[in-house]
């Protein structure tokens, strides 16, 4: 490999094995545009079909042990029967995320919604998916919310953010021992006025006031253009507030692209605050993304490996010579060694972990000469998109 590191390589091999990443089932369906849905041949029909194709990104990635569920979409009546199907396939279920805003009570917000009785249906529909978690296993509720408002004087602001915080202590009173929520802010849509969870600030003041079960969500394509994603990360950490990431990528707005896509350094940068905190099995590190116009499973795995070499290049920035380098003001100096990180070619490193899982070098290559996605396609057929969850 180029570049040099202070870490050996039996160190950086440990740290990668120690990366788990989870995917996320909604993943798996058709998804699309706000203008069309783009069937996929093979597309997971159900939430059984998505956890299979979890646990096959499992199985050649050797690094996903958890798949995500979203209720009501990955709802059904026997939670308990279908952590036992996970588990038979070789993972587990992960995080619960809510759903507040997939019905047409929820126009006008949920948790904030000027009215009682839709505040009501939200809190009953988190409190429920709170059990469910607890059911299925899992110790990670996701919470995102899409309340807003689109014109000055719509709402009232102060109250509503009376209304979020009364919301979140309730929701937080019901957590159990052990399981986590994690808030997650966006700075606009589908409001464009304003949005009750705009920014990573407002996340954290409310998770201090919750308590040490609350902690921050950072989506990665849920900022506005320029943001400095890395120090928000930083901060997170220092101030013990960072529970997880939705890893994606954007070029414009919330564009959900595969994670690394338009912006590697940036992942690398952001890998390189999680390197330096050394803490990777405290935080969540979940991909969300919507994969439109590609196939879904091929795409999850190249997401997963964008992430696997990114943090890889991160285990190798020269930490003393950049403290040395930082300490003497040297400005050039500091940055060319964060660079020679970046710059190092970390795909054969890489390659010798999968290799000590039991997984091949290229997981994307992998499953392509498998013939999964034509074997996919004679088990399922294009579904169309009116029918993709109705079988859920």
């Amino acid at each position: 490999m180029k570049g040099s590191h202070a870490m050996g390589e039996s160190e950086l091999l440990d740290r990668l094995r120690r990366l788990e990443i989870e995917t996320p089932s909604w993943g798996y369906g058709n998804s699309g545009t706000r203008f069309h849905v783009y069937p996929w041949p093979g597309a997971a029909r159900n939430v059984y079909e998505r956890i299979d194709d979890a646990a096959l990104v499992h199985r050649l990635t050797g690094c996903c042990p958890t798949v995500a569920l979203h209720i009501p979409w990955d709802a059904v009546d026997d939670y308990s029967a279908l952590r036992r199907y996970a588990e038979e396939q070789g993972v587990r279920i992960g995080a619960i995320n809510p759903n507040l805003f997939g019905d047409d009570t929820y126009r006008l917000g949920s948790l904030c919604h000027p009215h009682a009785a839709v505040r009501t249906q939200a809190l009953k529909h988190c409190r429920a998916c709170v059990e469910i978690a607890a059911e299925v296993g899992s110790t990670v509720v996701s919470l995102w919310l899409a309340d807003g408002t689109n014109y000055p004087g719509q709402d009232d602001l102060s109250e509503r953010h009376a209304r979020l915080v009364a919301g979140l202590e309730d929701l937080y009173a019901a957590l159990p021992a052990g399981m986590r929520l994690l808030v997650e802010y966006k700075f606009f849509e589908p409001a464009f006025y304003s949005t009750d969870l705009p920014d990573w600030g407002t996340a954290a003041l409310i998770c201090r006031r919750l308590g040490p079960q609350a902690q921050v969500l950072v989506d990665t394509g849920h900022h506005p253009q320029g943001t400095n994603v890395e120090q928000i990360v930083a901060l997170l950490l220092t101030e013990n507030l960072l529970g997880g990431f939705h890893f994606n990528n954007r070029k414009y707005a919330d564009d959900d692209l595969i994670v690394g896509s338009v912006d590697p350094f940036e992942l690398f940068r952001i890998m390189r605050e999680i390197a330096r905190a050394k803490a990777p099995e405290e935080i969540a590190f979940m991909i969300d993304q919507s994969h439109n116009i590609e196939g879904k499973i091929d795409a999850m795995i190249q997401s997963v490996s964008n992430i696997q070499l990114a943090y890889a290049k991160a285990l190798c920035v020269d930490e003393p010579a950049l403290a040395s380098a930082q300490r003497d003001g040297d400005v050039l100096g500091a940055h060319r060694v964060l660079m020679d990180a970046y710059e190092t070619d970390a795909r054969p490193l890489l390659a010798k972990h999968r290799r000590q899982v039991g997984v091949a070098p290229d997981p994307v290559e992998a499953f392509r000469v498998a013939g999964h996605a034509e074997r996919l396609t004679r088990e399922r057929g294009t579904t169309t998109v009116e029918s993709a969850y109705e079988s859920s």
